[in-house]
């Protein structure tokens, strides 16, 4: 049976379903993040405990839900608490990087603390994340976690040396939102499926499933970053431009201005130069919307998300087709 052609399952109620799965989670998550420094100890908490929709472990589950799960439940919650420390460690790092002060709304860690004492938490988050691979007892596990957080570490280092740079491809973009997103989606669908003793060939489509879900989830939140407030967005909006980074729908429109035109030169001066006021941000995302790049962008985040839910077929049970096609419909309302 194709997937979409069943009794449809609220997303609420997916959530509501796994919640007492979830709970097992957080709960594995903050035995191995208590720190002897109150006030590091007390934000990453928070970060744990106001977690959002845990779409990480969340896959994680449900990629090893159609297969042994009740059997291999505990090693399951174990690496999905990886899974949610390695994402909460890249945020930490991330929000210094880009000296953002607010996520999701909240004060971040390097807003109450040293450069230096953020990074050494984050390396702290990053080496308990790893620790509860290990505990999972499987090498198969370990080694799809170090190849995710290479991968992770790839993403964000093309993030910072293409930033301010407009001569870019759709593949360097699409190779950067893979490694940088997608590959954590598609090492958390890996590793449920591994666990729950899914097949190869099941383990494969499992993983594109994710991968391809986790480049639409990057597109749409590229785009939510021109078209949202700074209050939905729990961060400021047009955030990208300011770092300079050069996100899809940015990429659209350069390739529609002329490089001789005046239009060319501001949009080259706001993408380059670090002294920009916010008119300035504010004309450019007035400019992308009205181009077209936002549709088109979004066009492409369609057809990943089409592609990836075609792999769902490869599970039997409809019930747990799914579960997996509404956790993309909640990644997707999220980003």
């Amino acid at each position: 049976m194709a997937v979409g052609t069943e009794t449809r399952l609220d997303s609420t109620q997916l959530l509501d379903r796994m919640a007492a799965d979830l709970e097992s989670v957080s709960n594995r998550v903050l035995e191995v993040t208590e720190l002897s420094y109150p006030v590091a100890s007390s934000v990453i908490r928070e970060i744990v405990l106001a977690g959002g929709k845990r779409l990480r472990p969340l896959l994680v589950l449900l990629a090893g839900r159609p297969f042994a799960y009740e059997q291999q439940f505990d090693a399951l919650v174990t690496a999905a608490a990886g899974v949610e420390l390695l994402h909460i460690a890249s945020l930490v790092h991330d929000d210094t990087i880009d000296h953002a002060a607010v996520r999701r709304g909240k004060p971040t860690l390097n807003s109450v603390m040293s450069v230096g004492g953020t990074i050494l938490v984050g390396d702290f988050l990053f080496a308990q994340s790893a620790m509860l691979a290990a505990r999972t007892g499987d090498v198969r596990v370990v080694a799809v976690f170090a190849d995710t957080l290479g991968k992770l570490c790839d993403g964000q280092l093309l993030e910072l040396f293409d930033a301010h740079k407009l001569d870019q491809e759709l593949d360097t973009y699409l190779r950067r939102i893979s490694g940088k997103t997608a590959s954590l989606f598609a090492g958390a669908a890996e590793m449920g499926a591994i666990l729950g003793r899914a097949s190869e060939v099941e383990i494969q489509e499992i993983r594109s499933f994710a991968d391809e879900t986790g480049l639409a989830f990057q597109i749409r939140d590229d785009v939510l970053d021109l078209t949202t407030t700074d209050l939905a967005l729990g961060k400021p909006a047009g955030n990208d431009l300011r770092q300079g980074t050069v996100t899809l729908p940015t990429l659209l429109y350069a390739q529609q201005v002329d490089p001789a035109s005046a239009d060319w030169g501001f949009l080259n001066r706001v993408i380059t130069d670090d002294d920009v006021s916010e008119d300035e941000i504010g004309e450019l995302i007035a400019r992308i919307r009205a181009s077209g790049a936002i549709q088109e962008a979004l066009a492409l985040a369609d057809d990943f998300q089409q592609k990836a839910l075609r792999r769902l077929e490869i599970i039997r049970t409809s019930e747990h087709r799914e579960n997996l096609a509404r956790w993309a419909e909640l990644a997707l309302a999220a980003g």
